[in-house]
C-alpha cells in the first residue's frame, strides 16, 4: 500500500523563493495557463524574472505578470544571481537543455512533465542534480489534487481493504482536428510531447502513485490516426506519435489492473479510474485531463446502499483565494510543497527528479511490451 499523504504546513515563509520562469509567454501555453497565475497567487514566492524567445515578448511578459526583469536567452536567466529557482515551462524537446543550464548554474529547478524528451535525458538531469545537491519537481500536478490526495490516503488507510484489481481510462477528443502548421512539431514521436508521454504519464503516474506501482505489464502503443491535416493549408503531416496507449498489468500488491488512454476523434468521457478491494470500492473522475482539475470522488464500503461523494478534507487544500479557481489550482498546490521543502520544513518536494526518471522506466516498459508483443517485467 502507499504511504499516507500529509499536508505541509502553509504558513508564510520568512523569506521569499526567488524564482525565475522560462517560458512566461503572455500568448499561450502552460506557463500563461497556471504557472504564473499559481505563483502570483502564493505568498512564498517572488517573480524575479521571465524568459521568452524575443525582446519584445519578454518585456510584454515582465509587465503583465510584474517581474523584475525580462530576458529573451534563457541563458541569462539562469546565470542571475538573484534568481534561486528556475521554473522550465517550455516545449518538451527544449527541457533537457534549459535544466541542464540551470543545474550546471547550482540553482534547484521545477520542470514541466516530460522531464525529457526520452529517458536518456532524464536520467542526465536527475544525475547532475544528485550530484549539484539542488531540489527538484516535476510537474506530475494530478499527485496534489485534494481527491487524489484523499484517494491515496484512503487506500493506505484500508478504505477498500486488499486491492484485488483496478481500471483506468483516459479518452480526450480531437485527434482528427486540423492542426496549423506550426503547431505540428509534436507529430514526430521523437519530440516527446504526445498521447504515450504527457496524456498517459499524466494519468498512469497518478494512478500508481495512489495504489502502487506495477511489476509486470503487456501493452500495445499505437498510431491510429497516421496523417493530420493542416488547417493553414490543403496538406498533412506524417504522424509516428501514439495515439493509443492500452495496457494491463499486475501491481507489487498482486492487483490486476487495466489502463487505457486515447486521443480519439470526437466526445471524448476524459477520465475514469476505479479501485475494487476486499472491503470496498473507490471511483475517480473529472470531466478533463486527469492533471487539469480535482476530480469527483466517489466510494462505498461493503454492503453499502452505493457510492456516495466522498468530500476531501480540508487540510488537503492549501491553495489561497489568490490563486484562480481552475488549471492553476493543483500547480499552485505543488509550488507550495516546493516553497515548505526549499525553505527547510520537513516536507520533501516529490515528484522529483529521480521519481520522474522512474516514470519514463515505467513508460519504457510500456513500449517494450508493446514492440515485444510479450510481458514485460519491471
Amino acid at each position: 500500500r502507499p504511504t499516507r499523504y500529509g499536508s505541509p504546513t502553509v504558513t508564510e515563509t520568512s523569506e521569499k523563493v526567488r524564482i525565475g520562469v522560462v517560458g512566461a509567454s503572455t500568448r499561450y501555453g502552460w506557463g500563461m495557463r497556471a504557472h504564473l497565475p499559481a505563483l502570483l497567487g502564493l505568498p512564498e514566492y517572488e517573480l524575479v524574472a521571465v524568459a521568452t524567445n524575443h525582446q519584445e515578448t519578454a518585456e510584454a511578459s515582465r509587465d503583465q505578470y510584474g517581474a523584475s526583469k525580462a530576458y529573451w536567452d534563457y541563458n541569462d536567466l539562469v546565470a542571475d544571481p538573484d534568481v534561486e529557482v528556475v521554473d522550465v515551462c517550455v516545449r518538451a524537446p527544449s527541457h533537457h537543455e534549459v535544466v541542464m543550464a540551470a543545474l550546471r548554474a547550482g540553482k534547484h529547478v521545477f520542470c514541466e512533465w516530460p522531464l525529457g524528451a526520452n529517458t536518456e535525458q532524464a536520467e542526465e538531469m536527475a544525475s547532475l542534480a544528485e550530484e549539484k545537491g539542488v531540489r527538484t519537481m516535476v510537474g506530475l500536478q494530478a499527485r496534489y489534487a485534494p481527491s487524489f490526495q484523499h484517494l491515496r490516503n484512503l487506500v493506505a488507510e484500508g478504505y477498500v481493504g486488499s486491492t484485488l484489481s483496478a481500471n483506468m481510462t483516459m479518452f480526450l477528443p480531437g485527434v482528427t482536428r486540423p492542426r496549423r502548421d506550426a503547431f505540428t512539431w509534436n507529430a514526430d514521436r521523437d519530440a516527446g510531447a504526445h498521447t504515450l508521454s504527457i496524456a498517459t504519464g499524466h494519468a498512469l503516474d497518478v494512478f500508481l502513485w495512489c495504489i502502487g506501482e506495477l511489476r509486470e505489464v503487456g501493452a500495445f502503443v499505437e498510431t491510429q490516426v497516421p496523417r493530420w491535416q493542416l488547417a493553414d493549408s490543403d496538406g498533412a503531416v506524417e504522424v509516428t506519435s501514439p495515439d493509443n496507449v492500452l495496457l494491463t498489468g499486475r501491481l507489487d500488491n498482486d492487483a490486476l489492473v487495466s489502463v487505457h488512454v486515447a486521443s480519439v476523434p470526437w466526445h471524448g468521457t476524459a477520465f475514469r479510474m476505479e479501485v475494487y478491494g476486499t472491503k470496498g470500492t473507490l471511483v475517480a473522475s473529472s470531466d478533463q485531463m486527469v492533471e487539469m482539475v480535482d476530480p469527483i470522488l466517489r466510494g462505498a464500503k461493503g454492503d453499502g446502499s452505493g457510492l456516495e461523494v466522498l468530500i476531501p478534507p480540508g487540510e488537503l487544500h492549501w491553495t489561497p483565494p489568490e490563486v484562480p479557481i481552475g488549471v492553476a489550482v493543483n500547480m499552485a498546490q505543488m509550488f507550495r510543497r516546493f516553497a515548505r521543502a526549499l525553505r527547510g520544513s520537513n516536507s520533501d518536494a516529490h515528484p522529483n527528479f529521480p521519481e520522474a526518471l522512474r516514470r519514463h522506466r515505467t513508460l519504457d516498459a510500456i513500449v517494450r511490451s508493446a514492440e515485444s508483443g510479450a510481458r514485460v517485467s519491471l
